[in-house]
């Protein structure tokens, strides 16, 4: 069990070599998602446009695409993870999820007009996002000592963040030099999408660093015959996070929900809705790296807490008279929300994870909580058309308080380290 000199138990101790470089490992990665980032971003920027409007898709139509989707990739991390333990092919794995990711937008440059074959590139974007995620993290979370992990989730997504800022502004800058021809932008997408692919081939290691166990000894002929319950799920703390993170997804209404009520307050074009999001980016992309620190030092539960009150604050906003000023405090307090919670949640759980398990581990509590959004997005949906945005709007502050509440009875004081190798019940 960690305890921290400020009395912190969840603060892992700090030792003269804490104050060391990012690990190289983490950097590589940070450039991997970067780039592959730039290549996801310009896509997304321009697909509604070139679907709706250059397809003839519905709003509906494309809503359901991306939405099925979407849902798909929260349970495809499963597998990754998994995979990514079964042989400790972590590199292998989240490198076979990039290259899917690349080789869709060559999907949708061939696909033309035909629905079938977009909605395939669509669900092979999906599956590769899913599959690489949880080997990646596990990949951060085992590259450095536990006691900086927080550092190296923030430069990791902060140099992430970075490609999603960059991605839409390519994209339009494609555009521009094309007068509008969409298959420039998923062309320029794919070989940016391989480009990434190369990079993690050369920069990466394959083994993940100095925190790498070796791979648990085969399985028996009767464990095979009946695959055990993973073992991270029987480790409480673990366990603990995974209920808390979970609850407090569930009452997490989503960015788009709460980029169009700033329209409708303000009654603002529909234009400006895609600008939105650069603004709460902007604001993670400065923080990541100092919420990380933060979270290292003073404790990861709590930076994880925080970040919850920081997106209540939002709510309460939106509550309120909307004008110009809540518009920087939504947006605001919305990328302080990303900044202490997203690498945060993963530095804070991956210490309680055996190095043999963690990409599985990780993927259980990032599919419980993405899972967990799906619901909360949906549900705010619902009370929106059943009562209207202010009532659904209290009705999801209040339940994000009582969330908060209960999470922090629940989320464990103190994470302690995983053995090496956490062997499967028999």
């Amino acid at each position: 069990m960690y305890l921290a000199a400020n009395g912190r138990p969840d603060a892992p101790p700090r030792t003269p070599g804490a104050r060391r470089r990012v690990p190289a490992t983490v950097l590589a990665l940070g450039a991997v998602s970067l780039v592959t980032d730039i290549s996801s971003e310009m896509v997304t920027a321009v697909l509604p446009l070139y679907l709706v409007l250059g397809l003839g898709l519905t709003p509906l139509q494309f809503g359901f695409l991306d939405g099925m989707f979407n849902g798909a990739t929260a349970l495809v991390r499963l597998l990754g993870g998994r995979l990514a333990d079964r042989r400790g092919h972590h590199k292998r794995v989240a490198g076979a999820g990039y290259l899917l990711s690349a080789l869709s937008r060559l999907g949708l440059l061939l696909a033309g007009s035909a629905t079938g074959a977009i909605a395939a590139a669509l669900a092979a974007d999906r599956l590769g996002k899913g599959i690489r995620t949880a080997p990646r993290d596990a990949l951060i979370s085992l590259s450095g000592p536990p006691e900086t992990l927080g550092r190296s989730f923030g430069v990791h997504r902060a140099m992430d963040t970075t490609g999603a800022l960059l991605g839409p502004l390519a994209a339009f800058a494609v555009l521009w030099a094309t007068a509008d021809a969409y298959d420039a932008v998923f062309a320029v997408s794919f070989c940016t999408g391989l480009l990434g692919v190369l990079l993690l081939v050369v920069y990466v290691p394959a083994a993940p660093g100095p925190a790498t166990a070796p791979p648990a000894p085969p399985a028996s002929p009767a464990s095979r015959a009946a695959p055990p319950r993973p073992s991270v799920l029987r480790d409480p703390a673990f366990r603990r996070v995974l209920y808390a993170s979970t609850l407090l997804g569930a009452t997490t209404i989503g960015d788009s929900f709460l980029y169009l009520l700033l329209l409708r307050g303000l009654d603002l074009p529909p234009v400006l809705f895609t600008l939105l999001p650069l603004g709460a980016a902007a604001v993670y992309l400065l923080l990541a790296v100092p919420a990380g620190r933060i979270a290292d030092r003073t404790g990861r539960r709590t930076a994880f807490l925080i970040g919850h009150a920081a997106l209540l604050g939002a709510y309460a906003l939106l509550l309120a008279p909307v004008g110009a000023p809540t518009v920087v405090g939504v947006l605001a307090l919305l990328g302080v929300f990303y900044a202490a919670t997203d690498g945060v949640l993963m530095a804070l759980a991956a210490p309680a994870l055996p190095a043999a398990g963690r990409a599985g581990g990780l993927a259980v509590l990032q599919t419980g909580q993405a899972l967990a959004r799906l619901v909360g997005a949906a549900g705010f949906g619902a009370a929106w058309t059943l009562w209207g945005s202010r009532p659904a709007l209290w009705a999801a502050a209040l339940a994000l308080a009582g969330a908060l509440a209960a999470a922090s009875r629940i989320m464990p004081a103190a994470v302690p380290a995983a053995s090496p190798i956490a062997p499967e019940a028999p």
